[in-house]
């Protein structure tokens, strides 16, 4: 039975965990994520993606090397503040280049850049999650 409630704890946690980082990132950039997904923004949906796999990258790695839910949101909280400061670090060193206006435009190789910045990101952090 206490494998059972790990179990349902675990997955409710993950969940939560990921919603969170998902709602973070949309609070960053200055439209609304949803509106351009639903406009059909390939862009704002190749840069959500990247930030849901690499979100979901580091929660995944987490989980597997913790045996402690709370070691494992830890090493998220870290790896995931790690993917925020990416995507500043990005803004900072691509000058001239306002990545949430080049977003909202449907600018679709800065959406899959950013895709692959958050993805490249999180498996670089995730290597080092113990």
């Amino acid at each position: 039975m206490t494998v059972v409630i790990n179990l349902i704890v675990s997955v409710v946690v993950i969940v939560a965990l990921q919603l969170a980082g998902m709602f973070i990132f949309s609070w960053m950039t200055p439209f609304n994520d949803l509106n351009e997904l639903k406009k059909g923004n390939t862009a704002v949906g190749l840069a959500m993606g990247g930030k849901f796999l690499g979100t979901a990258i580091i929660l995944g790695v987490s989980a597997y090397t913790n045996t402690s839910i709370w070691f494992m949101m830890l090493w998220f909280a870290v790896g995931y503040l790690i993917l925020v400061a990416a995507y500043w670090i990005f803004e900072l060193v691509t000058p001239g280049l306002k990545i949430s206006e080049h977003l909202q435009n449907r600018n679709t190789a800065v959406g899959a850049l950013l895709c692959f910045v958050f993805v490249g990101t999180s498996f670089a952090v995730s290597s080092l999650i113990i």
